[in-house]
């Protein structure tokens, strides 16, 4: 672009007036700063290689060179992370969180303590504030985790419970139930 003025200032700063209405400042340790004709979008580039975009609606793009990483805050509060190894990561205004990982698993951190992971294969497991898990498998089981028992709950209705002290107790749509004891011994078996 031609250059319409330019200003060399006693601390060593360069400004040039560009005739499209761009203003380019040089800094003397290496940073520029280039506002747009608009007036409204400003990118900075830093010495270290880090570079940051106000845009118009006052969205903020900042590119850390050292990690590869971007962050943009936009004007709602929203704030997403972009990581070289592909990982984003989404910083809510309301304190949530919902990262995607290279894999493309999705874990989201909510306000209340509690969690949710959604696995490529379909798989959710949701994390209670007390510790407890809730696996839903893409093939319709499910599993509950708690400090007293692992419960695992078929599709067909089959319920199974391994108890903390190695008891397992297994429930049938029948109506059997059958239970083993920690090594394995059945101990109770109502067959019908």
């Amino acid at each position: 672009e031609e250059i319409q003025r330019e200003t060399a200032y006693p601390d060593g700063k360069v400004e040039k007036v560009l005739k499209n209405g761009c203003h380019l400042i040089f800094f003397p340790n290496g940073t520029w700063k280039k506002v747009g004709s608009d007036g409204k979008t400003v990118t900075i580039t830093f010495f270290n290689g880090d570079v940051k975009q106000v845009m118009p609606d006052q969205t903020v793009i900042y590119y850390y060179a050292d990690a590869k990483t971007t962050h943009t805050t936009y004007s709602d509060g929203l704030e997403v992370l972009q990581f070289s190894n592909g990982q984003i990561e989404k910083h809510y205004p309301d304190g949530k969180k919902e990262i995607t990982f290279p894999d493309q698993t999705i874990k989201n951190l909510f306000t209340d303590g509690q969690e949710e992971s959604i696995f490529p294969d379909g798989t959710i497991v949701r994390v209670q504030r007390d510790g407890s898990k809730t696996i839903e498998f893409n093939n319709g089981q499910r599993e509950l985790h708690t400090s007293q028992f692992k419960r695992r709950e078929y599709p067909d209705g089959t319920v199974k419970t391994v108890y903390m002290n190695g008891q397992q107790e297994t429930k049938y749509v029948s109506g059997r139930v059958r239970v083993k004891d920690k090594d394995g011994n059945i101990i109770v078996d109502t067959k019908l």
